[in-house]
């Protein structure tokens, strides 16, 4: 007997069963869409309307249909979407999901916007989990707070003093660390930070700031998660970016202990996103993939793809490795996390054994060392390789044409942008941001873009994204008129390098990123038309349902 599904307002209906939530045994045939304002891209980024699809017993795409089209009479269940707008899941081209999750569930700093906002907010958190050994968080920006200093560990110790504090900066490229964190770590005036890294100073002494891999130097002092811990922290992931329309996200830097996460949820039909992991460096890929690249399991939820590897810091910490002297502080370029021919050895034991590429750049410096590394080495490793530039969000100009040359992908943050812009200016000066989040020159100049939003660095919410893609304005419209707002790009260039340029950037553009024939059905029903409302209404859309596969995985709450 056919089940009939509908939109109401208090969620969605099942006439017959709550089975199709799960991710378990796929229907017994096949499933009618009906009644939806259905949008999606072909293969040339051409807009395809729509008002019915057909999706297969296996959760793909089997037919799209119009309003004068016969509908099928075989059917397993159908869904009226009451005229909805129902268009792609989105692809995250680059975002950390246990990141994600872990910030959560831990103290976040990413909504303060003073230093005594920051300080108010650990107070509370202190006083809610007074048993925890070390008071973990992130999301910190002294740029956001307009301190145009790094705070201190006396600002820690004021409020708190008996127990360790560690707090990432908002990027993950810098700790915040009170005085009992320093001394649980082991830390004095005579420590010397690692190669790549740089430990702040105040009068000879660490003033509480570790910068890239100085980080490291408290990594036997902070408890580790417990499996159970990495698997909490998953189902928050999962439950914050399927609200927000995100389908498939890239995770980059997957680690053993999150791949094995991964693996625990999808062994118990938990997992309702997909994953395409990049392994956190090649110590993990090989531990990971031992081989090889994994096959894609769990109906194309999980796979192991490739390797991350990190050339640099970040813009916001003076680690983005530069060609020039920091405009703000004459005298430092940044920081290069490994050599040259690190970086090369380390591309080339990848490549080899058919493990794709992900690089962190965002220097220009850093992303012009990339390129030529790329260019030395396709020679050697030949074929369809995809080369990944992780963020590529200061590119000499001269550099850029270099991107499309090596056919590498530039995964890129457009809301990075809107974020950056004051810091970027004063970092830099205004006589070097002609190549500063270029995504329009990038992509003119042949190049591949794929969007993401870096989660938990910024939201995972995609929708102030392509807003910030087509007018290079904030959530406040500034500047009027959009930052260099020659990079601006239209509402189909955005939308397409937001799911379609995502799946082609993973080796995934055969399954995911569009809702044609034979794909994955994963889409999103919404209220409004992206290809209609303004982009400052695109920038505020509220996901009502996600579903994967064919089947919701996320329906949002009726609104009292």
């Amino acid at each position: 007997m056919m089940r009939i599904f509908s939109i109401s307002g208090t969620g969605i209906i099942l006439a017959a069963s709550a089975a199709l939530l799960s991710t378990g045994s796929p229907a017994q045939a096949d499933s009618l869409i009906e009644n939806v304002n259905g949008m999606t891209l072909d293969e040339k980024g051409r807009v395809i309307r729509f008002t019915a699809m057909v999706i297969d017993d296996e959760g793909r795409v089997k037919e799209l249909l119009d309003r004068k089209d016969k509908r099928p009479k075989e059917l397993d269940f159908q869904f009226d979407g009451k005229g909805k707008s129902l268009i792609p899941g989105f692809v995250d081209a680059h975002g950390h999901v246990m990141g994600l999750g872990f910030a959560a569930l831990t103290l976040d700093l990413s909504g303060t916007k003073s230093l005594a906002e920051a300080q108010q907010a650990l107070r509370e958190y202190a006083a809610k989990y007074p048993n925890r050994p070390w008071i973990i968080g992130r999301g910190w920006n002294q740029e956001a707070w307009g301190l145009n200093r790094f705070p201190t560990a006396a600002e820690l110790d004021s409020v708190i003093a008996d127990r360790p504090v560690y707090l990432t900066r908002v990027d993950g490229h810098a700790a915040w660390v009170n005085s009992a964190g320093m001394t649980a770590a082991g830390i004095t005036a005579a420590t010397k930070a690692p190669s790549g890294g740089m430990i702040e100073k105040t009068g000879g002494k660490p003033s509480g700031i570790f910068v890239d891999k100085a980080q490291d130097l408290f990594a036997r002092s902070i408890p580790e998660p417990r499996p159970v811990e990495e698997d909490l922290a998953l189902v928050k992931a999962q439950e914050i970016l399927l609200s927000h329309g995100v389908t498939t996200i890239a995770d980059m830097g997957t680690t053993m202990p999150h791949w094995q996460s991964f693996r625990r949820a999808g062994d118990k039909q938990q997992l309702k996103i997909r994953i395409i992991s990049y392994a956190a460096d090649t110590s993990n890929m090989v531990a990971i993939g031992g081989p090889g690249p994994s096959p894609w399991l769990y109906d194309d939820r999980l796979k192991l793809a490739g390797v991350k590897l990190v050339l640099d810091g970040a813009l916001g910490s003076r680690g983005a490795l530069l060609k020039q002297d920091y405009a703000d502080m004459p005298g430092e370029k940044g920081l290069a996390l490994m050599s040259s021919s690190q970086l090369k050895n380390k591309m080339s034991r990848a490549a080899m054994d058919g493990f794709q590429v992900a690089v962190h750049a965002i220097g220009d410096e850093a992303n012009a060392e990339l390129l030529s590394a790329i260019e030395e080495l396709q020679y050697t490793f030949t074929g369809d390789q995809r080369w990944r530039i992780e963020h590529a969000q200061i590119v000499d100009p001269a550099d850029l044409s270099r991107i499309a040359k090596t056919k590498a992908i530039a995964s890129v943050q457009p809301v990075h942008q809107t974020s950056d812009r004051l810091m970027a200016e004063a970092r830099l000066g205004l006589d070097r941001l002609a190549g500063a989040y270029a995504w329009n020159s990038i992509r003119e100049s042949g190049a591949k873009l794929a969007f993401g939003t870096d989660v938990p660095v910024e939201s995972s919410n995609p929708f102030p994204g392509l807003a910030a893609a087509m007018t290079r304005e904030d959530a406040n419209g500034q500047p009027f008129g959009g930052w260099y707002p020659e990079q601006r790009l239209t509402r189909e260039q955005a939308w397409q390098a937001y799911t379609m340029g995502g799946a082609y950037a993973a080796f995934a553009e055969d399954r995911i990123g569009s809702l044609t024939k034979g794909k994955r059905a994963d889409f999103l029903i919404i209220e409004e038309d992206i290809m209609l409302v303004e982009p400052g209404v695109i920038r505020n859309i509220v996901v009502e349902q996600t579903w994967v596969g064919g089947r919701p995985v996320y329906v949002r709450k009726a609104q009292q």
